[in-house]
Protein backbone atom coordinates (compact mmCIF):
# COMPACT_ATOMS: atom_id res chain seq x y z
CA UNK A 1 0.00 0.00 0.00
CA UNK A 2 1.21 3.17 -0.89
CA UNK A 3 1.97 5.87 1.88
CA UNK A 4 2.60 9.46 2.15
CA UNK A 5 3.76 11.47 5.07
CA UNK A 6 2.63 15.62 5.62
CA UNK A 7 2.09 18.21 7.94
CA UNK A 8 -1.67 18.27 8.69
CA UNK A 9 -3.91 21.69 9.57
CA UNK A 10 -6.52 20.26 12.01
CA UNK A 11 -8.43 23.71 12.33
CA UNK A 12 -9.64 25.28 15.40
CA UNK A 13 -13.01 27.31 16.32
CA UNK A 14 -14.73 29.58 18.90
CA UNK A 15 -17.28 29.01 16.65
CA UNK A 16 -17.46 32.81 15.80
CA UNK A 17 -20.07 32.67 12.53
CA UNK A 18 -19.69 34.11 8.99
CA UNK A 19 -22.54 35.66 7.66
CA UNK A 20 -24.11 32.34 6.13
CA UNK A 21 -23.67 30.46 9.24
CA UNK A 22 -20.40 28.89 8.74
CA UNK A 23 -18.06 28.65 11.60
CA UNK A 24 -14.87 31.08 11.17
CA UNK A 25 -11.92 28.65 11.90
CA UNK A 26 -7.87 29.37 12.69
CA UNK A 27 -5.33 26.22 12.22
CA UNK A 28 -2.79 24.49 13.89
CA UNK A 29 -0.21 21.63 12.55
CA UNK A 30 -0.47 17.86 13.45
CA UNK A 31 1.53 15.26 11.83
CA UNK A 32 -0.52 13.14 9.55
CA UNK A 33 -0.35 10.15 7.00
CA UNK A 34 -2.05 9.04 3.56
CA UNK A 35 -2.62 5.86 2.71
CA UNK A 36 -3.65 5.35 -0.89
CA UNK A 37 -3.66 1.88 -2.18
CA UNK A 38 -7.63 1.51 -2.90
CA UNK A 39 -8.97 2.13 -5.91
CA UNK A 40 -12.12 2.90 -5.43
CA UNK A 41 -14.33 5.73 -2.84
CA UNK A 42 -13.60 4.18 0.78
CA UNK A 43 -16.66 3.11 2.34
CA UNK A 44 -15.75 1.74 6.19
CA UNK A 45 -11.91 2.56 8.17
CA UNK A 46 -11.92 1.16 11.84
CA UNK A 47 -8.58 0.73 14.06
CA UNK A 48 -8.45 -2.58 15.87
CA UNK A 49 -9.35 -3.15 19.35
CA UNK A 50 -5.26 -2.37 20.41
CA UNK A 51 -5.46 0.69 18.22
CA UNK A 52 -2.17 -0.87 16.18
CA UNK A 53 -3.80 -2.15 13.13
CA UNK A 54 -6.27 -0.47 10.68
CA UNK A 55 -8.95 -2.65 8.09
CA UNK A 56 -10.00 0.02 5.39
CA UNK A 57 -12.56 -1.20 2.93
CA UNK A 58 -13.89 0.24 -0.52
CA UNK A 59 -16.43 0.32 -2.77
CA UNK A 60 -14.48 -1.88 -4.95
CA UNK A 61 -15.28 -5.32 -2.78
CA UNK A 62 -11.43 -4.88 -1.30
CA UNK A 63 -10.40 -4.74 2.37
CA UNK A 64 -7.22 -3.83 3.13
CA UNK A 65 -5.35 -4.60 6.63
CA UNK A 66 -2.48 -2.36 7.58
CA UNK A 67 -0.72 -0.26 10.86
CA UNK A 68 0.55 3.08 10.17
CA UNK A 69 2.98 2.84 12.95
CA UNK A 70 6.21 1.84 11.40
CA UNK A 71 7.44 0.34 14.84
CA UNK A 72 4.42 -2.46 14.79
CA UNK A 73 5.60 -5.49 12.80
CA UNK A 74 3.53 -5.56 9.06
CA UNK A 75 3.09 -9.30 9.29
CA UNK A 76 -0.58 -9.06 9.80
CA UNK A 77 -1.17 -6.64 6.70
CA UNK A 78 -3.64 -8.38 3.93
CA UNK A 79 -5.85 -7.62 1.19
CA UNK A 80 -9.43 -9.52 1.15
CA UNK A 81 -11.28 -9.52 -2.19
CA UNK A 82 -14.81 -9.83 -1.24
CA UNK A 83 -16.39 -9.63 -4.62
CA UNK A 84 -19.13 -7.04 -3.60
CA UNK A 85 -19.09 -3.33 -2.05
CA UNK A 86 -18.02 -3.10 1.90
CA UNK A 87 -20.73 -1.87 4.07
CA UNK A 88 -19.65 -2.58 7.11
CA UNK A 89 -16.40 -3.29 8.82
CA UNK A 90 -16.09 -4.49 12.91
CA UNK A 91 -13.01 -6.03 14.39
CA UNK A 92 -13.35 -8.15 17.92
CA UNK A 93 -13.56 -5.79 20.60
CA UNK A 94 -10.79 -8.08 22.92
CA UNK A 95 -8.05 -8.44 20.40
CA UNK A 96 -6.95 -8.35 16.61
CA UNK A 97 -7.50 -11.56 16.02
CA UNK A 98 -10.74 -11.54 14.00
CA UNK A 99 -12.08 -8.99 11.39
CA UNK A 100 -15.68 -9.01 10.30
CA UNK A 101 -17.21 -7.64 6.79
CA UNK A 102 -20.45 -7.46 5.44
CA UNK A 103 -20.82 -7.00 1.85
CA UNK A 104 -23.77 -5.12 -0.32
CA UNK A 105 -24.94 -8.84 -1.29
CA UNK A 106 -25.66 -9.40 2.19
CA UNK A 107 -22.86 -11.48 2.88
CA UNK A 108 -20.80 -11.52 6.06
CA UNK A 109 -16.87 -12.75 6.39
CA UNK A 110 -14.75 -13.69 9.26
CA UNK A 111 -10.92 -12.68 8.42
CA UNK A 112 -8.65 -14.53 10.60
CA UNK A 113 -5.57 -12.23 10.90
CA UNK A 114 -3.54 -15.14 12.45
CA UNK A 115 -4.50 -17.39 9.78
CA UNK A 116 -4.69 -14.60 6.74
CA UNK A 117 -7.69 -16.35 5.45
CA UNK A 118 -11.77 -16.67 5.78
CA UNK A 119 -12.82 -18.58 8.62
CA UNK A 120 -16.72 -17.86 8.03
CA UNK A 121 -18.59 -17.14 5.07
CA UNK A 122 -21.98 -16.45 5.64
CA UNK A 123 -25.19 -15.77 3.10
CA UNK A 124 -27.97 -13.21 4.67
CA UNK A 125 -29.63 -12.79 1.66
CA UNK A 126 -32.65 -14.60 2.62
CA UNK A 127 -33.16 -12.19 5.57
CA UNK A 128 -31.77 -8.94 4.55
CA UNK A 129 -30.65 -7.61 0.89
CA UNK A 130 -27.69 -5.91 2.56
CA UNK A 131 -25.30 -5.96 5.82
CA UNK A 132 -25.74 -2.57 7.06
CA UNK A 133 -23.81 -3.26 10.11
CA UNK A 134 -23.24 -5.42 12.98
CA UNK A 135 -21.11 -5.31 16.32
CA UNK A 136 -19.39 -8.75 18.11
CA UNK A 137 -21.43 -9.49 21.18
CA UNK A 138 -17.94 -11.24 23.40
CA UNK A 139 -18.05 -14.49 25.12
CA UNK A 140 -21.53 -15.12 23.30
CA UNK A 141 -19.62 -14.88 19.52
CA UNK A 142 -23.33 -13.39 18.35
CA UNK A 143 -23.18 -11.14 15.73
CA UNK A 144 -25.79 -8.49 15.05
CA UNK A 145 -26.61 -7.32 11.74
CA UNK A 146 -29.23 -5.38 9.50
CA UNK A 147 -32.30 -5.96 11.29
CA UNK A 148 -30.68 -7.47 14.61
CA UNK A 149 -30.42 -10.78 13.66
CA UNK A 150 -28.51 -12.51 16.89
CA UNK A 151 -29.07 -16.62 17.95
CA UNK A 152 -32.86 -15.12 18.44
CA UNK A 153 -34.65 -12.39 16.15
CA UNK A 154 -35.11 -9.16 18.58
CA UNK A 155 -38.82 -8.15 18.31
CA UNK A 156 -39.49 -4.96 16.48
CA UNK A 157 -43.19 -5.24 15.99
CA UNK A 158 -44.84 -6.67 13.19
CA UNK A 159 -43.93 -4.33 10.27
CA UNK A 160 -40.09 -3.57 11.73
CA UNK A 161 -37.87 -0.68 10.27
CA UNK A 162 -34.35 -1.07 8.95
CA UNK A 163 -32.01 -0.80 11.20
CA UNK A 164 -29.42 1.58 10.57
CA UNK A 165 -27.10 1.69 13.32
CA UNK A 166 -25.86 -1.05 16.58
CA UNK A 167 -24.20 -0.39 19.59
CA UNK A 168 -23.83 -2.48 22.59
CA UNK A 169 -22.95 -1.13 26.82
CA UNK A 170 -19.99 -2.30 27.98
CA UNK A 171 -20.87 -5.53 28.70
CA UNK A 172 -22.20 -6.38 25.99
CA UNK A 173 -25.85 -6.89 27.81
CA UNK A 174 -27.72 -3.99 25.89
CA UNK A 175 -27.69 -3.24 22.38
CA UNK A 176 -28.67 -0.03 21.07
CA UNK A 177 -30.23 0.21 17.87
CA UNK A 178 -31.26 3.12 15.86
CA UNK A 179 -33.97 2.75 12.75
CA UNK A 180 -35.30 4.48 9.15
CA UNK A 181 -38.15 5.42 11.43
CA UNK A 182 -35.94 7.91 13.65
CA UNK A 183 -36.61 5.64 16.60
CA UNK A 184 -33.69 4.65 19.54
CA UNK A 185 -34.04 1.35 20.57
CA UNK A 186 -33.17 -0.67 23.71
CA UNK A 187 -32.94 -4.52 24.40
CA UNK A 188 -31.83 -6.24 26.86
CA UNK A 189 -29.82 -9.03 25.58
CA UNK A 190 -30.24 -11.68 27.92
CA UNK A 191 -33.66 -11.86 27.96
CA UNK A 192 -33.95 -11.31 24.71
CA UNK A 193 -36.37 -8.45 24.66
CA UNK A 194 -36.82 -4.27 24.11
CA UNK A 195 -36.88 -2.89 27.27
CA UNK A 196 -37.41 0.50 25.89
CA UNK A 197 -37.34 2.84 23.35
CA UNK A 198 -38.30 6.41 22.28
CA UNK A 199 -38.65 8.83 19.29
CA UNK A 200 -35.32 10.65 18.93
CA UNK A 201 -35.10 12.38 15.41
CA UNK A 202 -37.89 13.12 12.45
CA UNK A 203 -35.77 11.64 9.98
CA UNK A 204 -33.73 8.21 10.02
CA UNK A 205 -31.10 8.28 12.36
CA UNK A 206 -27.71 7.58 10.64
CA UNK A 207 -24.98 6.66 13.46
CA UNK A 208 -25.68 5.92 17.27
CA UNK A 209 -23.35 5.69 20.11
CA UNK A 210 -23.38 5.14 23.97
CA UNK A 211 -21.56 8.29 25.56
CA UNK A 212 -18.12 7.40 28.08
CA UNK A 213 -19.82 6.99 30.84
CA UNK A 214 -22.92 4.91 29.55
CA UNK A 215 -25.52 7.28 31.06
CA UNK A 216 -26.08 9.40 27.58
CA UNK A 217 -26.17 8.29 24.23
CA UNK A 218 -25.72 10.42 20.85
CA UNK A 219 -27.62 10.16 17.99
CA UNK A 220 -26.76 11.15 14.59
CA UNK A 221 -29.73 11.67 12.54
CA UNK A 222 -29.87 11.86 8.28
CA UNK A 223 -30.51 15.19 8.88
CA UNK A 224 -27.56 16.17 10.48
CA UNK A 225 -28.86 16.93 13.26
CA UNK A 226 -26.74 15.32 16.52
CA UNK A 227 -28.42 14.91 20.18
CA UNK A 228 -27.04 13.36 23.22
CA UNK A 229 -29.90 11.44 25.26
CA UNK A 230 -29.85 10.76 28.67
CA UNK A 231 -30.31 7.27 29.67
CA UNK A 232 -31.54 8.43 33.00
CA UNK A 233 -34.40 10.26 32.47
CA UNK A 234 -35.62 9.02 28.80
CA UNK A 235 -35.94 11.48 26.42
CA UNK A 236 -34.01 14.65 27.72
CA UNK A 237 -31.68 16.42 26.00
CA UNK A 238 -28.25 16.97 26.82
CA UNK A 239 -26.75 18.40 23.84
CA UNK A 240 -27.27 19.57 20.74
CA UNK A 241 -25.63 20.42 17.31
CA UNK A 242 -27.15 20.86 14.17
CA UNK A 243 -24.01 19.80 11.67
CA UNK A 244 -23.75 22.12 8.30
CA UNK A 245 -21.26 19.87 7.01
CA UNK A 246 -23.97 17.50 5.44
CA UNK A 247 -24.68 17.53 1.80
CA UNK A 248 -26.40 15.86 -1.10
CA UNK A 249 -22.59 14.79 -2.55
CA UNK A 250 -21.43 11.68 -3.81
CA UNK A 251 -21.18 10.82 0.25
CA UNK A 252 -25.05 9.45 -0.23
CA UNK A 253 -24.13 7.32 -2.53
CA UNK A 254 -21.96 5.04 -0.34
CA UNK A 255 -23.00 4.67 2.89
CA UNK A 256 -24.92 6.13 5.56
CA UNK A 257 -23.18 9.43 7.80
CA UNK A 258 -21.24 7.82 10.53
CA UNK A 259 -19.89 9.90 14.11
CA UNK A 260 -17.41 8.61 16.31
CA UNK A 261 -16.22 9.32 19.93
CA UNK A 262 -12.95 9.91 21.51
CA UNK A 263 -11.36 7.72 24.42
CA UNK A 264 -12.52 10.61 26.62
CA UNK A 265 -15.76 10.61 25.21
CA UNK A 266 -15.13 14.79 24.63
CA UNK A 267 -15.21 15.18 20.72
CA UNK A 268 -17.19 13.87 18.20
CA UNK A 269 -16.15 13.16 14.82
CA UNK A 270 -18.70 13.34 12.07
CA UNK A 271 -18.38 12.75 8.64
CA UNK A 272 -18.87 15.22 5.97
CA UNK A 273 -20.43 16.10 2.16
CA UNK A 274 -17.88 18.62 2.50
CA UNK A 275 -13.86 18.10 1.89
CA UNK A 276 -13.36 18.41 5.53
CA UNK A 277 -15.26 16.86 8.73
CA UNK A 278 -16.15 18.54 11.84
CA UNK A 279 -14.57 17.67 15.38
CA UNK A 280 -17.30 18.78 18.07
CA UNK A 281 -16.54 18.97 21.88
CA UNK A 282 -19.39 18.00 23.74
CA UNK A 283 -20.10 18.33 27.58
CA UNK A 284 -21.29 21.65 27.40
CA UNK A 285 -17.88 22.79 25.21
CA UNK A 286 -18.83 25.10 21.98
CA UNK A 287 -15.50 25.45 20.26
CA UNK A 288 -14.03 22.67 18.31
CA UNK A 289 -11.91 21.52 14.95
CA UNK A 290 -12.16 20.45 11.75
CA UNK A 291 -10.19 17.89 9.34
CA UNK A 292 -7.80 18.12 6.71
CA UNK A 293 -9.01 18.36 3.56
CA UNK A 294 -9.36 15.70 1.59
CA UNK A 295 -10.29 15.88 -2.32
CA UNK A 296 -13.90 14.70 -2.36
CA UNK A 297 -16.56 14.13 0.77
CA UNK A 298 -15.27 12.05 4.43
CA UNK A 299 -17.51 9.11 4.24
CA UNK A 300 -16.17 7.29 7.07
CA UNK A 301 -14.43 7.62 10.69
CA UNK A 302 -13.00 6.06 13.69
CA UNK A 303 -11.12 7.46 16.60
CA UNK A 304 -8.20 5.42 18.50
CA UNK A 305 -9.24 3.32 21.64
CA UNK A 306 -6.82 4.68 24.01
CA UNK A 307 -4.79 8.36 21.55
CA UNK A 308 -5.91 11.38 20.33
CA UNK A 309 -5.43 10.01 17.10
CA UNK A 310 -8.27 9.41 14.23
CA UNK A 311 -8.83 8.18 10.94
CA UNK A 312 -10.82 9.44 7.98
CA UNK A 313 -12.03 7.54 4.57
CA UNK A 314 -12.99 9.58 1.72
CA UNK A 315 -14.77 9.45 -1.48
CA UNK A 316 -11.40 10.17 -2.94
CA UNK A 317 -10.10 6.77 -2.54
CA UNK A 318 -7.92 7.63 0.34
CA UNK A 319 -7.70 6.90 4.01
CA UNK A 320 -5.74 9.30 6.33
CA UNK A 321 -4.42 8.79 10.20
CA UNK A 322 -4.15 12.15 11.79
CA UNK A 323 -2.64 12.59 15.30
CA UNK A 324 -3.76 15.53 17.55
CA UNK A 325 -1.11 14.98 20.43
Amino acid sequence: MHKSKSTALIVTTDCDLTDDGREILREEEFPEEAFLGHTSPITRCRFSASGNNIASASVDGTVRIWTYDSSIPASRNATIYCGAEIMSLDWECKSDRLLLIGTADGGIKAWSVDAKRVVCDLNTIAVCSKCLGFKVQPCRTNICFCRIITETVLPLGEDPPAITSLCFNHNRNILAASATDGMIHMFDMSAGLQITGWPAHDSAISSLLFGPDETSIFSLGSDGKIFEWSLQNQGRILWSKTSNWFSDSETSKYCRHEMTLDANGRQLLVTSGSVRAPIYLVQGHSSGFRTLPHSAAIITVDWHPTLPIFLTGSADNSVRVTSIL
